[in-house]
């Protein structure tokens, strides 16, 4: 495994780690994540393609989140990494990965190969945080990050209740939520500031595959059709028994789906 270093906006050092050969897949992670999250995808990956993780600048250990920070910054920090690749990747987001990945897309077509996107919160018909981002952030400035927990699995990711519950009364959840809070907030609040809407991607004329799990919240599949109805080339996999996490429940099934987005993108 290598480590890629390239310079993006503000001068920052945007890092990447690369495994294996083939045709380029360059993957970015999810809110609350890291390069770390895409381990068991790759396992089945790297045998026949070059495998690039994105570590998103907001994420990274001990960053800070630059009063710049937006959507626009972190495309140019994906666009800077698939710079280095050599041959236009296969870019693959997962939940606001994806969204950047997207908005990559946007500003640089021709630097891709294709799409493969899992789950993006685009704001479709309504904001990815709104009302609910305020009053989570509002709660754990407040000192309460139980709260802010809660208000953000319940009315953002729109998890069923009890698994919130379950979810909040565990320490370490807590602590993973909180260690990573400023970043998310950040992160949702840049989903927000897109605006409602996708008549922008109407010309996005790259071949995209937009996956689905059939148990994820119903507010994702929504705006995932949504989004496949506006983009020119898209179509929808879904994953049967999966939801939002299946780089964790489902790596596997996961990697084939990606591997198989990459096969037609590279035939």
């Amino acid at each position: 495994m290598a480590e890629l270093v390239a310079t993006s906006v503000g001068g920052t050092p945007i890092t990447a780690l690369d495994d294996g050969e083939g045709p380029p897949l360059l993957l970015v992670h999810g809110g609350g994540g890291g390069t770390a999250s895409w381990d068991g995808v790759i396992r089945s990956l790297a045998d026949g393609f070059r495998v690039v993780r994105i570590a998103r600048r907001i994420y990274v250990p001990g960053a800070t989140t630059p009063p710049y920070y937006s959507t626009a910054v972190e495309a140019a920090d994906i666009l800077a990494i698939a710079g280095l690749l050599g041959r236009p990747p296969l870019l693959a987001g997962h939940s606001s990965g994806a969204v950047a990945a997207l908005e990559a897309a946007v500003r640089a077509p021709e630097a891709l190969a294709g799409l493969f996107l899992y789950e993006p919160p685009v704001s479709t018909r309504s904001l990815a945080g709104g009302e609910a981002a305020r009053r989570a952030r509002a709660a754990f400035e407040a000192g309460d990050a139980r709260e802010a927990m809660r208000i953000h699995l319940r009315y953002i990711v729109r998890e069923p209740a009890d698994l919130v519950e379950t979810m909040v009364a565990d320490p370490k959840a807590r602590a993973a939520f909180t260690a990573k809070a400023a970043a998310g907030f950040a992160d949702i609040d840049a989903l927000d500031a897109l605006g409602v809407g996708v008549e922008r991607f109407q010309r996005l004329h790259v071949p995209t595959t937009l996956l689905q799990g059939d148990k994820s919240p119903a507010h994702l599949r929504e705006r995932l059709t949504d989004l496949a109805t506006a983009l020119p080339d898209a179509r929808i996999v879904t994953l049967a028994g999966q939801g939002h996490t299946a780089h964790l429940t489902a790596p596997a099934e996961l990697a084939e789906a990606i591997r198989e987005a990459a096969t037609r993108v590279f035939r």
